[in-house]
């Protein structure tokens, strides 16, 4: 038996040891190109490319937010970048996204209880399939950004990825692993340095 627990162990073991890596893409972004950084990021796991991401030139931001919960002064609905899965992806909630290109806008969960666990902060970015968000310039607002996103999960919940400020020495482009399977990319848009966990799945 204690032989059979040992081989069970060590070939469990390399799933709980992935890891991923980034490198830079040079190819314009799938949509919305104009108003994307030229370098986009693809970020690659065990078995091959997980995602690419093209963000902003520039991401205006206001005044530092009176909620503590709450890190970036970002207009709800502004158009942060754009992500392409080349196979079956998933969002913070564990939630399939298909295969596909997607903006990322820009939202604040409300803090109603219902995502109390999910994240420290209440910053992220929703996810929307690219054919149906048109317009750059456009920021719509919670209920309709949260609609918007529904065609990305095809479910109940929006697709969201995790905001954060940047790790401890992180640098714009870097990849950093956090807890156990969170791992995020650190980007630079305009005056603004921020962390997207593109790898991993909320707890709560």
């Amino acid at each position: 038996m204690k032989k059979i627990f040992l081989v069970l162990f060590f070939a469990i073991l390399p799933i709980f040891a992935q890891d991923y890596k980034v490198e830079p893409v040079a190819s314009p972004a799938p949509a919305f190109a104009s108003s994307m950084q030229g370098q986009g990021y693809r970020v690659s796991g065990p078995s091959g490319p997980w995602c690419e991401v093209w963000f902003a030139k520039s991401i205006p931001v206001g005044g530092k937010p009176s909620d503590d919960a709450i890190a970036f002064g970002i207009a709800q609905g502004t158009l942060l970048g754009v992500i392409r899965f080349p196979g079956k992806g998933a969002d913070r909630r564990g939630q399939v996204i298909p295969a596909g290109v997607y903006t990322l806008r820009y939202s604040v969960f409300p803090a109603d209880g219902a995502h109390q666990g999910a994240a420290p902060q209440r910053d992220f970015g929703l996810m929307a399939p690219a054919a149906s968000d048109s317009d750059a310039a456009a920021k719509p607002d919670f209920a309709a950004l949260v609609q918007m996103s529904l065609k990305a999960s095809g479910s109940a919940h929006p697709a969201v990825l995790s905001l954060e400020p940047p790790p401890s020495g992180a640098a714009p482009g870097s990849l950093t692993k956090e807890g156990e399977h969170d791992w995020t990319l650190t980007v630079k848009a305009g005056d603004l340095t921020f962390s997207i966990i593109l790898v991993g799945r909320a707890e709560g």
